[in-house]
């Protein structure tokens, strides 16, 4: 089996990257730590009746938290071309909105009680 050497032009990825530093193991270990800290607050808050009110507020919170550090490290968006963290930002937004925008429509707007009416 032979191996064949290439330069940064031959690279998959294209001329124009930029060699950029990965997080180290000892980075990942602390980010995990970090998410399971976050996921046990997320299930001991679940139990305590007293945060009832404030429950999926506080789900959503720490629940989106937790995606932000996923994506910026797992998927390695922190450490890429920040045009890439922005098309990505752009898509989840818009998927916000569609998702807010439904949800709205269909909590407030009155054919919806008359169409349930009729089935």
């Amino acid at each position: 089996m032979s191996y064949v050497s290439m330069n940064v032009k031959d690279a998959p990825h294209g001329e124009d990257d930029e060699a950029h530093e990965h997080p180290s193991e000892r980075q990942y270990i602390k980010i995990a730590i970090l998410l399971s800290v976050i996921t046990f607050v997320e299930v001991a808050i679940y139990y305590i009746d007293a945060l009832a009110s404030i429950l999926v507020p506080a789900l959503i919170v720490l629940s989106a938290s937790k995606f932000i550090f996923v994506v910026s490290y797992f998927m390695h968006l922190k450490f890429d071309d920040k045009r890439l963290a922005w098309i990505f930002a752009a898509g989840m937004i818009l998927a916000l909105g569609i998702f807010v925008s439904t949800w709205a429509l269909m909590h407030y707007h009155q054919i919806v009680d008359y169409v349930d009416r009729m089935l």
